[in-house]
């Protein structure tokens, strides 16, 4: 496998890093008051951000990139933030969190199937659907706390999908042509199954955050478009949520 650019990517990590340090935390002063259903898929969400990384760490090592190892290790860091930031924003609103959810169970045993090209497309149904999720509490809700929690971690899951998708390109790259589109096809139909299942478990959420079930599926799925030609194409270029606007 021979990738181009990862020791950039480390370098955009690492510079997001020293500008967290210089931003510092929330005001964790603030009390966070919210609707119990939000509070609950919060619950949720922080479970599924929270991880050691051990494995996607291992194959990355085993792509022999040693540029991209350490872009996922610094990638694994953000993420492990997230799920502080969250268990942070829980502690504001005065709920627990959870020690484990069936679905963040299942989404660890299908990245841990096979290799790291499975791993990644699993972990980008995450990422995808997360993008979606975590614009609508930030725009969906009135309470500053949670909205400043979600925007910060939106602006990491903003670059954490072009990353995925640039090495998911090199990993395609190495199959035959005819087979590339169908394997993303078939990526989708898993996102579309995903999204239905986060849509009907969070529900009460969405509606709370002013999105509806339907609504919350096609966005994701819409997005996934782009997300589908990056991977495919010769020269990935992001995604469309990469600086998307506040919405009502």
């Amino acid at each position: 496998m021979h990738t181009d650019g990862f020791a950039e990517w480390t370098r955009r990590f690492e510079a997001e890093r020293e500008r967290r340090r210089a931003q510092g935390d929330p005001d964790w002063g603030r009390n966070a008051t919210l609707h119990p259903a939000v509070w609950a898929s919060i619950q949720r969400f922080q479970v599924g951000e929270d991880g050691d990384g051990a494995s996607l760490v291992g194959k990355a090592d085993q792509a022999g990139d040693p540029d991209y190892g350490q872009a996922v290790r610094l990638f694994v860091a953000e993420e492990q933030n997230h799920a502080r930031l969250l268990a942070r924003l829980l502690a504001a609103g005065g709920v627990p969190t959870l020690s484990g959810h069936w679905s963040d169970t299942v989404f660890v045993r299908l990245r841990r199937l096979m290799g790291l090209r499975m791993e990644l497309l699993v972990l980008m149904i995450a990422e995808v659907v997360a993008l979606r999720y975590y614009r609508a509490l930030r725009d969906g809700t009135d309470d500053a706390l949670t909205a400043d929690v979600a925007e910060r971690i939106l602006s990491d899951e903003q670059r954490h999908v072009p990353f995925h998708c640039e090495r998911l390109h090199a990993s395609l790259a190495e199959l035959p042509r005819a087979v590339r589109r169908p394997v993303m096809a078939l990526w989708r139909l898993l996102l579309l199954a995903v999204c239905l299942v986060v849509a009907a478990d969070h529900g009460p959420a969405l509606r709370g955050l002013g999105l509806g079930r339907l609504r919350f599926v096609n966005d994701v799925m819409a997005s996934s478009r782009t997300v589908v030609s990056a991977v495919l194409l010769p020269h990935p270029d992001g995604h469309p949520d990469a600086h998307p606007a506040r919405s009502g």
